[in-house]
């Protein structure tokens, strides 16, 4: 498998350079640049009836003057209240009094599964407004103030469904009296009452006149009136629960020459005996499961066996195609089934081409699957569809990440079993998203079922077919389940797969030493079985960890023998990236002879080979070695060609990355309004990319080019912001490197401060004998020296 990770986005973002004089603007998307408004609301639920008094409490939020207005509200009540209902046909009444958007999510606080948590739902409110996803805090107190931040100055309508617990909500809430939250939920969620000032609805069982508008609004068109005495009997069945009267009302609509006396009397026959089962506290209970029961028994058989079996998919919502697997059928027949528990109210279709179960009918359809399938038709289905899943995403690598390798050997689709294909990226990429909460239900469904094989192997596909816009290490957890899975197995090769691509997570997330972790777990088990080109790719991967966190040694040992592995190979390719990354830490210990030969060797076999973005990579580091080298003009050339190449193939990670020797080579050869602008252009895709080491670094350009331009307090501001993020990363060498250029730009202004900066740089290099840090030791002694204020002539 491959030896790296990458992930690239949308150039969405706009630089403001000016001219030197003036200062540095960042502008991201998600701000009056970026992304259009957010509109999420799902639409209006089809044939509303009733609830005027509630409606206009609601009316009520946004009509009152400012210094009175709510920005909270709960809406509480029970299950098939109609809680949702409500508050969609609200929303929807009032959206164009929110201008600058709406935003909704289901917390599924009462599902099977798990509730959607706090900062999962702040991952997906912030990239609606553009923000990036590797820019997204990971930190939930970090997250939600970006929240805020973003709408303090917005007319935003947040509604928030299904929520269980105010921990769910609370960082949900935008902070500002221009917003207004709606929140519906089972409990009354008193804390946000009594903390947040909320405003609390309940919602209770229908009027019996309302209960029989809900059934006439369902069946006009096809019956005639029925009475209000029968009606009314028909609501008491239904516990006047708007859920289990649209249910109801659906199946007499369906059967508009089938008197009403008739469908009661099969209605009261489920109440018996549902009844037989119930204590007394259950009525409402009762009756909701007696009108599922009797729609149930009324459906084709066909459309009662999909129904069932949709208790088992694992996810929140499911496609046609994994619908038609899970039922076993072509695409053709599962449209129709799924028509019909559409049309009888037992399935929502919330989107188009998208179905999702109440979580009362899903609930009930666990039941009736656990009663009516045999354990080996449950296993054979959720088989068919983890089979769908599993070669859709191999499907959809292909788009997304065609230069990486298959998983070899894939478990074979069941018959019948026909999985998606793509004809374009934005195809392949939109599909993921659409299934990235059901990725991880999925492998563990498929690892608590007992299939440990389609786990490991689902779990290793979708890492090559994630969305970019997933949040930063969202794969972690997947990873997780599927490398339990082939340890079961035995299987020893899956083991290092999953473990190599951990890693490359892990680095995604900043948690370097976890990542070596994995890398050397890999290691070791590709050594363990022969596995020569797997080892080769991990002893890359791991030199890299290394290189990255400042242990240059271990770095050069590790991808000498990547680099000679790969040779025994005669993986030409992959010995000149091996051979590249050797030349970086031979540069950044300062052997510039090593590393001026290394990258000449390693730019000849990709030029001879026509790789693009090694090409562009052996560049970059060329660019350095030669500017130190003291050639700024060939350094300048080679940044301008790497750079070039990374805008040719869109490739957003690497243009970032390159800039930085762009600006380099600028900033040397006095270019100074060019150097900042490099810069700029580097630290916002780095924000957008979540990599806050390279952007920290852009940040430390930035500043040693207004100490040039003498303006140190500009500098100054830049170099400390740059030191706080490599501190708080762990590197070094790269805080060091900063706290020096700090203790330059503060000189002037404070000369305490200057000599405590130099003093931890110092310290920071501690005995690290390579040149470059001999030659930094040395810079900082002969400062500390010339300074002569009161502190000593040297570092203590």
């Amino acid at each position: 498998m491959s030896s790296h990770s990458e992930h690239t986005g949308d150039a969405r973002d706009v630089v403001q350079a000016g001219n030197v004089s003036g200062g540095i603007h960042f502008h991201t998307a998600g701000d009056e640049h970026g992304a259009a408004p957010p509109r999420q609301l799902p639409g209006d639920p089809r044939g509303f009836v009733n609830r005027t008094d509630e409606l206009a409490v609601l009316d009520a939020l946004v009509v009152a003057d400012d210094a009175d207005r709510q920005s909270l509200c709960v809406i509480a009540g029970t299950a098939g209240a109609g809680k949702t209902s409500l508050a969609l046909h609200w929303a929807h009444r009032v959206r164009e009094q929110f201008p600058d958007g709406q935003l909704h999510v289901n917390l599924r606080g009462y599902d099977p599964g798990e509730p959607v948590p706090a900062a999962e739902a702040l991952h997906r409110f912030l990239a609606a407004f553009g923000v990036p996803s590797g820019a997204i805090p990971t930190d939930l107190d970090a997250a939600a103030a970006m929240y805020r931040s973003l709408l303090a100055d917005r007319r935003i309508l947040v509604l928030l469904d299904n929520a269980a617990t105010v921990a769910q909500v609370r960082p949900l809430l935008p902070g500002t009296p221009h917003c207004l939250t709606v929140v519906t939920s089972r409990s009354s969620l008193s804390g946000l009452s009594v903390r947040d000032g909320a405003h609390r609805l309940t919602l209770g069982t229908l009027a019996e006149p309302e209960a029989a508008a809900l059934v006439r609004a369902v069946t006009a068109g096809y019956r005639r009136e029925d009475g209000e005495e029968k009606l009314a009997e028909l609501a008491q069945l239904c516990a006047r629960l708007p859920l289990a009267l649209r249910i109801a009302a659906e199946r007499a609509a369906m059967r508009p020459h089938m008197h009403l006396d008739e469908l009661i009397a099969d209605l009261r026959d489920e109440s018996a005996l549902w009844d037989a089962l119930s204590v007394e506290d259950e009525e409402e209970a009762g009756a909701v499961h007696s009108v599922f029961a009797w729609s149930y028994r009324a459906l084709p058989a066909d459309a009662a066996r999909m129904f069932r079996l949709l208790g088992l998919h694992p996810g929140p919502d499911l496609g046609l195609g994994a619908a038609a697997a899970l039922a076993g059928v072509c695409t053709r027949q599962a449209r129709r089934q799924l028509d019909v528990l559409v049309g009888a109210s037992m399935l929502e279709q919330a989107v188009p081409r998208r179905f999702e179960l109440h979580d009362l009918l899903r609930a009930y359809a666990v039941d009736q699957v656990q009663q009516e399938e045999l354990p080996e038709e449950r296993t054979a289905a959720l088989r068919r569809v983890l089979g769908w899943y599993l070669h859709t995403a191999d499907a959809a690598q292909r788009w997304i990440r065609p230069d990486e390798e298959h998983v070899p050997e894939l478990m074979p689709l069941d018959d019948g079993v026909e999985p998606l294909d793509f004809t374009s990226r934005e195809e392949a990429l939109d599909w993921a998203h659409q299934e990235q909460d059901t990725f991880l239900p999925a492998v563990r469904a498929a690892a608590e079922a007992g299939l440990d094989r389609h786990a490991w192997q689902l779990a290793a596909v979708v890492w090559n077919a994630q969305a970019p816009s997933v949040p930063v290490a969202f794969w972690l957890p997947i990873g997780e389940v599927g490398l339990r899975s082939a340890r079961r197995l035995g299987d020893e090769w899956a083991q290092a797969l999953l473990l190599e691509n951990m890693g490359f997570d892990a680095v995604q997330a900043h948690r370097t030493e976890l990542a070596r972790e994995y890398h050397e777990g890999a290691l070791a088990l590709r050594r363990g079985l022969g596995d020569r080109r797997g080892e080769a790719d991990s002893l890359n991967a791991l030199g890299l960890v290394q290189m990255r966190t400042g242990d240059r040694d271990g770095a050069a040992e590790h991808l000498g023998q990547a680099i000679a592995a790969f040779g025994d190979l005669e993986e030409d390719h992959w010995q000149a990236v091996a051979r590249a990354n050797l030349a970086e830490v031979h540069y950044l210990a300062g052997h510039l002879e090593e590393a001026h030969d290394g990258i000449i060797a390693a730019l000849a076999t990709h030029r001879a080979a026509g790789n693009g973005p090694s090409i562009g990579n052996t560049l970059r580091i060329l660019s350095a070695i030669q500017l130190e080298q003291g050639d700024p003009h060939q350094a300048l050339r080679a940044a301008e060609e790497a750079v070039e190449l990374a805008v040719e193939l869109r490739d957003h990670l690497a243009e970032g990355y390159w800039l930085l020797a762009l600006g380099d080579a600028q900033r040397a050869l006095d270019r100074l309004t060019d150097a900042l602008e490099s810069y700029q252009r580097s630290a916002i895709l780095h924000r957008r990319l979540g990599d806050r080491s390279r952007e920290a670094r852009a940040w430390q350009g930035t500043g040693q080019t207004y100490q040039l331009l003498h303006r140190e307090q500009d500098a100054a501001g830049f170099h400390r912001r740059a030191a706080a993020v490599h501190q708080e990363l762990g590197e070094t060498w790269l805080e060091a490197l900063a706290l020096e250029s700090l203790g330059t730009a503060v000189q002037g202004q404070d000369p305490h401060e200057s000599h405590q900066c130099w003093t931890r740089a110092f310290h920071l290099i501690g005995d690290d004998n390579t040149p470059r840090a001999t030659q930094a030791r040395q810079r900082i002694s002969a400062m500390l020296a010339g300074a002569a204020d009161g502190h000593g002539t040297g570092p203590e």
